[in-house]
């Protein structure tokens, strides 16, 4: 069990994304937002924040500011490979 951290309801994994900060973008002195990628398998390295596949649930998230929270980072992040990938 998982929980979203958009609208905070718990589910099993397989229903949820992981979204990890992009490992390529590991410099902190960069100014831009990190970017935050769709980590499709699950099983990439790092911290991961669970959201469900819904718009909903990443816009709470996003209002929220619980994706960082949940990754443990500060700063801007870029949602827009998350957004693409559940097609906004």
């Amino acid at each position: 069990m998982r929980t979203c951290v958009g609208c905070r309801g718990r589910d099993q994994r397989s229903a949820l994304l992981r979204l990890v900060l992009d490992s390529a973008m590991h410099d902190a002195d960069v100014a831009e937002p990190r970017r935050i990628v769709v980590d499709v398998r699950a099983c990439l390295p790092g911290r991961g924040a669970w959201v469900h596949p819904e718009p909903q649930c990443l816009e709470l998230a996003e209002r929220r500011r619980a994706v960082p929270r949940a990754l443990r980072t500060d700063g801007p992040l870029d949602l827009g490979g998350v957004r693409a990938h559940l097609g906004r």
